[in-house]
Order: structure tokens, then sequence, then C-alpha cells
């Protein structure tokens, strides 16, 4: 295959750098790109550039904003007295997607990595301890992953959290609906066993 030309290798490094994208969805996104309408591509420009200029941090929970407070930690309909603990920003995306949770939400922005440099103090768990302290949180829900760095982070802040006099929660980890036991790894069948609870009668 010819070389491409240096803009186009450019425009394809730059988008393998992007999470999800491999090197055969790059080269297929810089080639529809660069053959594109002007307008069309200048449109997607100043999409990305006015979303990057104007989206930034929650000062509260951390989710990703324009406005500031969010619209989730500015609406007075949702239950101040519950902060579910997510790792990143799009995770709250997926719970409000699911419907069922009417509290608030704060990014911790990671989990702890020791191997990969990433500590307590790297993380927001200041932030979060200073929102408990105004007394209003009874319960923090941890919603974090179930791999190794995830378990470690839910350990290291319901030790921590404890001392704060709230209830530290973690979501329960089970079974997929509509799917049998025989397509469940033996972790997931733990986590369910685990994350059981009781059925009570009429």
């Amino acid at each position: 295959m010819a070389l491409l030309p240096e803009p186009i290798a450019e425009l394809l490094a730059a988008l393998t750098r992007l999470p999800g994208i491999g090197p055969r969805s790059a080269e297929r996104l810089a080639l529809h790109l660069v053959q594109s309408r002007p307008e069309s591509v200048h449109q997607l420009a100043q999409a990305i550039l006015r979303a990057r200029e104007r989206i930034r941090p929650c000062s509260v929970c951390g989710a990703l904003t324009e406005q500031d407070p969010c619209a989730v930690c500015s609406d007075e309909r949702r239950d101040r007295s519950m902060v579910c603990v997510v790792e990143r920003p799009v995770d709250i995306l997926s719970i409000e997607k699911a419907g069922g949770f009417h509290g608030t939400y704060h990014v911790l922005g990671g989990t702890l990595s020791p191997l990969n440099g990433v500590e307590p103090e790297d993380l927001r768990i200041a932030e979060l301890e200073r929102r408990l302290d105004g007394g209003s949180v009874r319960e923090v829900i941890l919603a974090l992953g179930t791999d190794v760095e995830g378990d470690a982070t839910s350990h290291y802040l319901a030790q921590r959290l404890g001392r704060k006099g709230v209830k530290v929660t973690r979501i329960a980890h089970g079974l997929p609906a509509g799917t049998g036991l025989e397509y469940a790894d033996e972790l997931t069948l733990s986590r369910a066993l685990e994350g059981r609870r009781e059925l009570h009668s009429p």
C-alpha cells in the first residue's frame, strides 16, 4: 500500500489516541473525513472545540457539566442524604439511564492503583469527606468496578468514611437480567450469592 500523505497520517495518529479507536477504525475515519464536504468537517471541528471549551467538572460532585453546579447537584428534588460514589463521570450517565437512583453523586476520578502510582491523595476523596462534614449525608453508596483496583478502593473508602459516622454500602454485583446461570462465570456467581437478599411473602 502506498504511503499516506503526511496530513492524513497525522490525522490517523491523532484518532488512534482516542479510546476505543484502533488502527483500522482510525484509518476509516481519517479517510472519510478528508473526503467529506469541508462544511461538514468544519462543523465537527467546531463542535469538538465548543464542547472542550464549555464543559468542565462540577465543583460539587465532579460530573461533566456546562453549568456549575451541575443539573443533579442543583436539583432540589434529589435526595441529598445519599451520595453515590463512582469512578468516572460517564458512570453517572449509566446510573441515570437506569432511572432507579434519586440521590446525588461524587466522582472519584479513578481508583487506587499503587502499581500505577495512584494513591488516595490523587483521588477526590478529601472533597467527598468535606461533603460529609455537613452532616446531611446518611449513606455513601460505592458504585465502583469489581476488578482488583475497584475492590481495593471500596475497602479503603469503607474504612476511611466509616469513621465519619455514615453508612457505607456497595452496590450488589450479580447476574445480568434475562440470563441463566450457565452464562455466568464463577466470580459473577460468587458475587450474586454474596449480594443475596431476603424475599418477603405478601
